[in-house]
């Protein structure tokens, strides 16, 4: 019987959020809750595994540890793509891997969560109330200011149609807008990143992570923020220079940041960003719901059985770059 691993199932959802019995007998499954700590302890731990379900880019498999697997015939990722996956590497050892679809505006949802929480300050207002206070802060309303949106895809998009309807300005960034889809959404486009970021009063991420978007925001751009900005960043953590953003926050530089992914994750217990009074950050949650756990843990069925059935689907290949 093939051997499957189900990774990083921190809440211990998986088995329930979808129908797997149509492996019985072919397939047995063991979950992992918890994360590896280190690639070493992955090898180890997925040695004996011939399919590996993936929970997006928590566990990375560079090419060493894919090396490394040599049982290993079936990765799926939940999700569309893995940046933690080496396709090609994966590729060259005959290793087919998988994506899966996803239950769409759970992103959008959890930004705005963010955003909402950064500028009517629940962050101190909810534990304050719990204690038996009253109103310590004064908030920002949103209608009127300006929000910047880098990346216009269907994260992005949900983003500006939100912004628009809480009356805000919204300015827009990405390679394929055009003045025209710009029009069509009722935004304005940047000619560039800098123009940008010096217009908005809250400037949102959402692009995925490539060689060219990695650390996109340093210190340089930060520098050009309008006084009384903040940041917001639920794509991927290294699109934004972790260090110079931590520089900011503490000068004041930034006003405030709102996140939810990280240079490195989980992110140590020690660092900065978890005690920096003027963020607000939650564990990367934006894809944790239960209806978009049900659509990926589906799919990994579907995909496996396909696999097994030598038809795969939803198959991720190589970048012909």
């Amino acid at each position: 019987m093939l051997r499957c691993a189900i990774l990083d199932d921190y809440q211990r959802a998986a088995l329930e959020c979808a129908d797997w019995s149509p492996l019985a007998g072919r397939v047995s499954l063991d979950v992992f809750d918890r994360p590896f700590r280190d690639k070493g302890e992955a090898v180890t731990a997925l040695a004996p595994y011939d399919i590996v379900v993936a929970m997006r880019e928590r566990t990375p498999f560079p090419a060493p540890v894919i090396a490394a697997l040599p049982r290993l015939r079936l990765v799926v990722t939940t999700g569309a793509r893995n940046a933690a996956i080496d396709i090609d590497a994966a590729a060259r050892r005959g290793i087919t891997v998988c994506g899966t679809g996803s239950h769409p505006g759970t992103a959008a949802e959890h930004t705005w969560a963010l955003i909402l929480a950064l500028v009517r300050r629940l962050d101190v207002e909810l534990p304050a109330f719990r204690g038996g206070g009253w109103q310590s802060t004064v908030g920002r309303s949103l209608a009127g200011s300006t929000l910047g949106v880098v990346g216009l895809g269907r994260i992005g998009t949900q983003m500006a149609a939100v912004g628009r309807a809480f009356a805000m300005r919204v300015v827009g960034l990405s390679r394929s807008l055009t003045g025209e889809r710009a029009t069509a959404l009722g935004i304005e486009r940047a000619a560039s990143l800098d123009e940008l970021v010096a217009a908005g009063d809250i400037v949102t991420l959402h692009v995925p992570l490539t060689r060219e978007t990695r650390g996109m925001i340093g210190a340089r751009e930060i520098a050009r923020f309008k006084a009384g900005a903040v940041l917001v960043n639920t794509s991927r953590g290294p699109i934004v220079d972790e260090s110079a953003l931590v520089a900011a926050l503490r000068s004041g530089a930034l006003a405030g940041a709102a996140l939810d992914v990280y240079d490195r994750e989980p992110l140590p217990a020690d660092h900065p960003l978890r005690t920096l009074r003027n963020v607000v950050a939650t564990p990367h949650l934006g894809f944790v719901t239960r209806e978009n756990y049900r659509v990926w843990y589906r799919d990994a069925v579907e995909d496996i059985l396909a696999w097994l059935a030598g038809a795969p689907i939803r198959a991720l290949v190589p970048d012909p770059t």
